[in-house]
């Protein structure tokens, strides 16, 4: 698949304009990969395998591109219904003097302290209370780069709601929760190497 590709799934071009440190920020997201899957909404697919461009000149952007030979990692047909915000933000341990990745929980009242944890720790905590229904599977949408308190770059995690995927056969739903779900193990078991300069 092309840039141009890319270009025509508005969903799949990030705008960083709005991100003050965007050097860190472009280092922070470059971590992620293909450590996470991302959904775009306006094509209502969702995208396992990627690559992450910067583009230069002219507007700064971020461009996921689907790996372009690899049909199979992409699933169609997800209602956007099935995606909830999380809350949850994963920030760079290093910039408040820690090793690893960490979560933080955004609160609706911004007047309560959000404090950092491992995030090992907090998933372990989420997954906990999860059921085999209703799965933890974390998936990014565009705008999910951002920057906490104005200097942290954070990665903003939606969720994917398997069970409201009813018009997808249940291999399919089965595949997606594996992926899903395979990354994110991947990200738990590597998450301590996870140092931005």
């Amino acid at each position: 698949m092309s840039l141009a590709f890319a270009q025509s799934d508005n969903d799949l071009v990030w705008n960083l304009e709005k991100i003050n440190q965007q050097k860190r920020a472009m280092n922070f997201v470059k971590l992620f990969e293909n450590k996470f899957c991302v959904f775009s909404s306006s094509v209502r697919q969702l995208y396992t395998n990627y690559n992450i461009f910067f583009p230069e000149g002219g507007v700064q952007q971020m461009v996921i591109l689907p790996a372009p030979y690899a049909y199979h990692d992409t699933f169609s047909h997800l209602n956007e219904s099935a995606i909830s915000a999380t809350g949850l933000h994963v920030i760079p341990g290093n910039l408040i003097g820690k090793k690893g990745l960490y979560l933080v929980i955004s609160h609706k009242d911004k007047k309560t302290r959000s404090i950092p944890i491992p995030f090992q720790e907090g998933m372990r905590q989420i997954l906990k209370r999860s059921n085999s229904n209703d799965p933890f599977l974390p998936v990014l949408m565009k705008g999910d780069l951002r920057e906490f308190n104005d200097k942290l770059p954070c990665l903003h995690l939606h969720r994917l709601h398997i069970q409201e995927l009813e018009n997808l056969s249940q291999l399919e739903r089965q595949n997606i929760r594996n992926n899903i779900s395979d990354k994110l193990m991947n990200l738990y078991e590597t998450s301590l190497d996870f140092n931005l300069i």
